[in-house]
């Protein structure tokens, strides 16, 4: 996967950084060719050979979160629910191939770190909508005190996603690693992985938040010593 500058991404990626009270909210935006490197292609080849598997072959994932209703859900209509499951199980299965995409863009993000060649596809979720995954972030920021922070870049955000990978044109699929490896699960309150799969642009956007103590927040400042703040206007 080949890591894609955008000076859009770039300045979010800055502002994506809000005070919660007792800890901090921090964003990741990050684009990805779906073009693969040479040590991806052999990976990938030697993966599907050792399962006696095709990259069209269809791989089954986990039920989006949607699957979880809360108790007053009962008091929506039974057709409602019946249509629910059938988008639950439309949404949980891809080609082993798209698989590999999002396993890809988790090794170049977080290279050389962590390696997660080793994932399956019950770690992966196939989202319903765009509408589902952005009521969904928002929430996560909603209901935290970064509220009004995150308000006041929340159509930036969602406006320069869209074009630069046309969101009613892609795939939206998230991450769900096992609690003995999530990369920030020492360090965090909670965490989500988004990515957004263009087909047709075949390219990824991969869109990744986290919830963290603010004094381990500040260790992570004082490590990364490639950070770079960006002063531009958002578009």
């Amino acid at each position: 996967m080949k890591f894609l500058e955008h000076s859009h991404f770039e300045a979010l990626n800055s502002a994506l950084n809000f005070d919660a009270g007792i800890y901090r909210i921090i964003g990741r935006l990050e684009s990805y060719s779906c073009k693969l490197v040479a040590s991806e292609k052999k990976l990938f080849k030697s993966m599907n050979a050792a399962d006696g598997l095709s990259p069209n072959d269809l791989e089954a994932l986990s039920p989006p979160n949607s699957s979880s209703f809360p108790s007053n859900s009962f008091s929506s209509s039974f057709n409602s629910r019946i249509a629910s499951m059938a988008d639950e199980f439309q949404c949980s299965q891809t080609s082993r191939k798209i698989l590999f995409y999002l396993i890809a863009t988790l090794n170049a993000s977080f290279n050389p770190d962590y390696d997660f060649s080793h994932c399956r596809g019950d770690e992966f979720s196939k989202e319903p909508s765009i509408k589902h995954v952005m009521d969904a972030v928002d929430s996560s920021f909603f209901n935290s005190s970064a509220r009004e922070e995150y308000n006041a870049v929340k159509a930036q955000l969602w406006s320069a996603i869209d074009s630069h990978i046309n969101l009613s044109d892609c795939e939206i699929y998230s991450f769900n690693p096992n609690a003995n490896f999530d990369p920030w699960d020492e360090c965090c309150i909670w965490s989500f992985y988004y990515f957004f799969y263009s087909k047709k642009l075949k390219r990824i956007v991969f869109f990744a938040y986290r919830a963290v103590r603010k004094d381990d927040a500040d260790v992570e400042e004082q490590e990364d010593t490639g950070y770079t703040s960006f002063d531009m206007d958002l578009m």
